[in-house]
């Protein structure tokens, strides 16, 4: 059962801290995304489910890292208009196009900044896909009296 995470006294949130797994279920140590003062920060996320990479070509491994990102994001109260950066790593300069393609199926309507690089990534994935997000806060409601 997961509980709702709450604010410290700095006003950070953290998300997924206590339940963050990586490939063969290792306890990953650090929080899937990080809150304060209206901007969340998505760590890195790689397409995987139970502890392993998904298998399929950069098409179903994009799919699957942005949806894991959108995923964390509606976790923490944000949606995708909320992005204002992307950054992304790609195994091969060659699956840019096939990538934007996805990216735009979910980003499109509201396009973040965004860095591209190519890198051989930790785990036996093809992407990785994290961002910041910012809402504005709201206003506390006045105090009556």
């Amino acid at each position: 059962m997961s509980t709702t995470p709450t604010a410290d006294d700095n006003g950070i949130t953290r998300y997924g801290v206590a339940g963050g797994t990586g490939q063969g279920g290792s306890h990953m140590p650090f929080a899937r995304a990080v809150a304060a003062d209206g901007w969340l920060h998505v760590s890195g996320q790689v397409p995987m489910e139970n502890g392993e990479v998904v298998e399929g070509g950069i098409v179903t491994q994009s799919h699957k890292a942005i949806q894991q990102v959108l995923a964390i994001l509606k976790e923490a109260g944000y949606g995708p208009e909320h992005v204002v950066r992307c950054g992304v790593w790609l195994d091969d300069a060659r699956d840019f196009a096939s990538f934007n393609k996805v990216f735009k199926e979910y980003f499109g309507e509201n396009p973040p900044a965004r860095a591209c690089v190519q890198s051989s990534l930790v785990v036996d994935a093809k992407v990785e896909v994290d961002c910041i997000a910012y809402k504005r806060p709201h206003a506390a409601p006045a105090n009556a009296g």
